[in-house]
């Protein structure tokens, strides 16, 4: 879990979904969470991997997050992969139902993190990358931990 200077503690970032996806756009969310979803948050119990929202009746929902129950919960613990509410304005809602709505777009969670002891959801605006895709970015990623590798030898 890492700290930065804003203030923002981060639970768990999607690190798959940058590796599927090629991100357009980024936005905050905030989510709809029981106390024991909260306080499992807290304690990094969170999983992105397959992960995703969709916009139903004009509202944002999170889809496949697991949240694994609070260690100290009792039997009113949570489902772990319940739907969730995402909370965004409406001009933002509008917003992303117009970017879901284009061919190949879809909205992906790529993180999750505190913010002045709120829970927040970092939304991507993605389009899905094809296998050629996905071999160039791992051969630049390649040659730029080379290039950074002979710089610190030199």
């Amino acid at each position: 879990m890492a700290e930065k200077s804003n203030g923002e503690k981060s639970v768990a970032t999607n690190k798959k979904a940058f590796h599927e996806y090629f991100i357009l756009e980024k936005l905050e969310a905030g989510i709809c969470l029981l106390g024991t979803e909260v306080k499992a948050i807290r304690e990094g119990r969170l999983n992105l991997k397959d992960s995703y929202a969709i916009v139903q009746g004009g509202e944002p929902f999170l889809f496949n997050c697991h949240i694994s129950p609070y260690s100290h919960g009792n039997r009113e613990n949570h489902d772990p992969t319940r739907t969730r509410k995402l909370l965004l304005h409406e001009r933002e809602i509008r917003k992303l139902i117009g970017k879901t709505q284009e061919k190949g777009l879809t909205l992906v969670p790529l993180r999750v993190y505190l913010k002045r002891g709120r829970v927040k959801v970092e939304l991507g605006v993605a389009r899905g990358k094809k296998l050629i895709d996905k071999r160039e970015t791992e051969r630049r990623k390649e040659a730029d931990r080379e290039a950074r590798a002979a710089m610190k030898r030199r």
